[in-house]
């Protein structure tokens, strides 16, 4: 387990680095945007770059995902180029397409997903989603090639420009929502054309071979389109039901909270990088079990007691880095870490779903999840403001494991550590809210007191022996003599 657990540190540090200096780096900045835009701009801005996001997940068609399934399948080196030409095409035509459509109904698509007409917003909207869709592509090239280096450098850079860009438009030109999200997606563009230069001899703007070449991963991709859609709807339903029920000020302030769970969404998103290549070149079935059920009870421990910390420090977090008018935001920043960290957790599942190549299970558990995230928002925003829409969120993804879980178990048995995995929630769920209940809120005295508090968290795994006999040798071994 140590080689693969070195496997997936190192890819997931390499692919999450840019994600890592990107979130730092929005922690820096969030004071100044949050200075420089209202929290109306700010909630437009965020809600359209949700949307950017879910329209890419439809244009790829699932053939990224195929891509990295469908890579380890063949170690022919002319039919993997072959497959990667094939994709890269389908994607370039099909974003390109919608570019040029998009740009000529762009006020009423602006006044259809945000209830403003704003040409110029939904433009720059629409750049983000060509350059988005494409550099996903190219990135999942780098990935199922294992070039760390070559992806570290792009993200990187993508993430230097974005920042350097968008400060410039937002703060130095006061360009308001459209420079926010101009500032997001530019850069991108550029850093695509270098990439596609880097792997021009896998890439092909020209979908030659379609047919022959993705007629498979299509089969195998499109059926997780649906699926991957409808979770990541979950990310544009709660802002758009803010912005629309209560108010582009709401969506702006939890928009805010979700830039503060950074530290939980960096370690999924590295997660997400990472783990899908790695179990899937594991060939043997029963280390691939082992795998599964280990990385799991890891993957719950780390999260865990990340989302423990911020929800004990969440109003302090809130006050050094947001603008005033965002205070609120610390009501909704728990349960957001809450509901990532489980979003994280369902890709498990999901991959566990891809090894046996039954993809179709997957779109029943995410309909679950919305229904159940519209149905709590309607009850819950109402009374509680944007902590309801961050509750409704963790719900769903809550509701949608179980889903998952019930329909996959038989596809692929995982001995899933059921006890220590009982045995790390019960502990982190009792420290974060013992400690919320009992420390002081405000002043040095609530940061301190409530940083000590997660102190409980190793003193409670190893009285419970929580860690077996084997784990615990080798963490003494690792402590200085």
């Amino acid at each position: 387990m140590g080689g693969y657990l070195k496997r997936l540190v190192a890819s997931g540090a390499a692919y999450q680095a840019a994600g890592l200096l990107a979130s730092l780096l929005a922690l820096v900045t969030l004071p100044l945007y949050t200075r420089h835009l209202t929290t109306a701009d700010y909630g437009y801005a965020e809600t359209l770059l949700t949307f950017v996001i879910l329209g890419s997940i439809l244009l790829r068609a699932g053939v990224g995902e195929a891509l990295v399934r469908f890579w380890f399948d063949d170690e022919d080196h002319d039919r993997r180029i072959a497959l990667a030409r094939a994709t890269t095409g389908f994607v370039v035509l099909g974003s390109t397409a919608v570019l040029g459509l998009g740009l000529l109904a762009s006020g009423p698509l602006s006044q259809l997903l945000l209830g403003t007409r704003d040409r110029e917003l939904m433009a720059a909207g629409l750049l983000g989603l060509w350059a988005f869709t494409n550099l996903e592509i190219a990135y999942a090239l780098l990935r199922v090639e294992e070039r760390r280096r070559a992806y570290l450098t792009a993200s990187l850079t993508n993430v230097l420009l974005t920042v350097g860009l968008t400060v410039t438009l937002v703060v130095g030109l006061d360009a308001g929502a459209v420079g926010y999200v101009l500032g997001n997606y530019a850069a991108s563009t550029v850093v695509l054309l270098g990439v596609w230069w880097s792997l021009r001899d896998r890439v092909r703007l020209l979908p030659a071979g379609v047919r022959a070449r993705l007629a498979a991963p299509l089969a195998f991709g499109l059926p997780t389109v649906p699926a991957e859609a409808t979770v990541f709807l979950l990310n544009v339903v709660d802002r758009a039901y803010l912005l629309r029920v209560e108010s582009p000020a709401a969506a702006g302030v939890y928009a805010v909270a979700v830039k503060l769970a950074t530290a939980v969404i960096v370690a999924v998103r590295a997660f997400q990088s990472a783990w899908p290549p790695l179990v899937y070149s594991v060939s043997d079935d029963d280390e691939a079990r082992r795998l599964y059920a280990f990385i799991t009870t890891l993957y719950v421990l780390v999260t865990g007691a990340t989302v423990a910390a911020l929800a004990l420090l969440s109003r302090q977090v809130v006050d050094l880095l947001a603008g005033p008018d965002f205070v609120t935001a610390h009501e909704a920043l728990p349960w957001l870490a809450l509901g990532w960290a489980l979003y994280g957790l369902n890709l498990v599942l999901v991959t566990i779903a891809g090894r046996a190549k039954v993809t179709t299970r997957n779109f029943p558990a995410a309909l679950a999840g919305v229904a159940v995230n519209v149905l709590a928002m309607v009850m819950l925003v109402p009374p509680l403001g944007i902590a309801g829409a961050g509750i409704a969120l963790a719900v769903a993804y809550l509701v949608m494991i179980a889903v998952l879980h019930l329909l996959t178990r038989r596809l692929f048995v995982v001995p899933f550590e059921w006890r220590r995995l009982a045995l790390a929630v019960a502990i982190l769920s009792a420290v974060a809210v013992s400690g919320e209940l009992l420390l002081p809120t405000e002043g040095a005295a609530g940061w301190l007191s409530r940083v000590a508090w997660l102190a409980w968290i190793p003193v409670l795994l190893l009285a419970t022996r929580f860690l077996s006999a084997g784990e615990r040798a080798r963490l003494r071994a690792l402590l200085p003599r």
